[in-house]
């Protein structure tokens, strides 16, 4: 295949200066254990392709994205104990956002979606903060909060890590890494101190603990091709945002 000229990995020089993006995309995961039937890099993977399947979407629909190279480390800081896990702290997080944006505005980009692929990685804050000091429009997409109906329909229970999305996600873009034998059942250990677990009331998980297999959701029943249809759905959702945006007009709330 030759380079897609939305893809910044691949795209040479010539192919972005003819037609230069307006909108970037960074891909954002984190390196983590999922399960132990899902590979380290599971929320690498899902944030890569559906960025990748997506860009290309609104690529055909006369969008003009650009796929940035994934950051591959999130918030883990609860997941420390376990084998080979990578974990940023906030601020990394916010100095790495801030770097970004401030490359691409230098070139003219001032519209940027996160697509997001990790649970424990917050950007509220820090989107408000680097929006406020360069202007522009970041935007961030948590993928598996994405089309809930669509989530109901193709699975019983999707889980919030290596569950059946999770699972039927990887299944159908990278079935050679998934062990499905090896799979535990997902369950949490509730919290002793019950009132903790309230509606409304919030502390970290210690992860080994509150998931002695490290997952959370019962993996059992997904399959790729649920996998593939859900993919196909996010990634038109995705498509529809970038083009949006990448359409868009300065005065059009909320790109002011």
């Amino acid at each position: 295949m030759p380079p897609r000229p939305y893809i910044l990995l691949e795209a040479n020089y010539a192919q972005l200066r003819d037609d230069r993006p307006n909108v970037a995309v960074l891909p954002w995961g984190a390196t983590e254990a999922h399960n132990f039937h899902l590979p380290h890099g599971t929320d690498v993977i899902e944030a890569v392709t559906l960025a990748e399947r997506a860009a290309a979407k609104a690529h055909d629909a006369g969008g003009r994205p650009i796929v940035l190279p994934a950051i591959p480390f999130g918030n883990d800081a609860q997941q420390l104990d376990q084998v080979a896990t990578i974990s940023l702290s906030t601020t990394t997080a916010l100095h790495l956002l801030r770097d970004v944006v401030r490359s691409l505005k230098a070139q003219g980009i001032d519209r940027l979606v996160i697509v997001n692929a990790h649970g424990g990685n917050q950007f509220q804050p820090l989107v408000r903060d680097v929006q406020s000091e360069f202007g522009g429009l970041i935007v961030v997409i948590n993928f598996w909060q994405l089309l809930p109906d669509r989530q109901r329909e193709l699975f019983s229970d999707p889980g919030d890590h290596a569950g059946q999305l999770e699972t039927a996600f990887l299944l159908h873009v990278a079935p050679d890494w998934v062990m499905p034998d090896q799979a535990g059942e997902g369950s949490r250990v509730p919290f002793a101190l019950e009132s903790l677990g309230q509606p409304g009331v919030w502390t970290p998980r210690p992860w080994s603990q509150s998931h002695p297999d490290t997952g959370s959701g019962n993996p059992a029943g997904a399959t790729a091709q649920a996998g593939e249809q859900f993919i196909d759905a996010a990634t038109d959702s995705i498509a529809a945002v970038l083009v949006e945006l990448s359409q868009a007009q300065r005065g059009q709330l909320p790109y002011v």
